[in-house]
């Protein structure tokens, strides 16, 4: 690819070592999701005492999916509205805005794959992908 690669992300001085236990008022799936993550933020020191309502909103995120999708599997994607028309489960709305949510907030917290790069470290000397010409 052409063009400024971006620059990577350091490991913050004020970084947490120790990420404190999910809050309370999180879903049970939220919290498993806290406990499923934080390591690895914790690791990788990139997570400060001022991402923490970041990472809640991660986590309450990947809450609400599971909760949603366990809503679908009871009810199903489909309702009968009046009339008889089917109407789309209100749980499908709140999977597609949670999941969202989600990836927003993963790649501000450096957890997809393009911001794990960008987490890594710089790339050395400029463009690391070959041209046609280099072959």
């Amino acid at each position: 690819m052409k063009g400024r690669k971006p620059d990577a992300l350091p490991a913050a001085d004020d970084a947490l070592v120790k990420i404190p236990p999910p809050p309370a008022w999180l879903s049970k799936h939220a919290k498993a999701e806290w406990r499923r993550t934080a390591p690895t933020l914790a690791a990788r020191q990139t997570l400060t005492a001022g991402d923490l309502a970041l990472f809640e909103a991660f986590c309450a995120a990947a809450g609400a999916i599971r909760e949603a999708q366990a809503a679908l599997d009871r009810d199903g994607m489909f309702y009968a509205a009046e009339k008889g028309l089917l109407k789309r489960h209100p749980a499908a709305t709140a999977q597609i805005q949670a999941t969202a949510t989600l990836r927003q907030c993963a790649a501000e917290l450096g957890l997809t794959p393009v911001a794990r790069s960008r987490v890594a470290g710089k790339v050395a000397d400029g463009d690391n992908d070959p041209s046609p010409l280099d072959l």
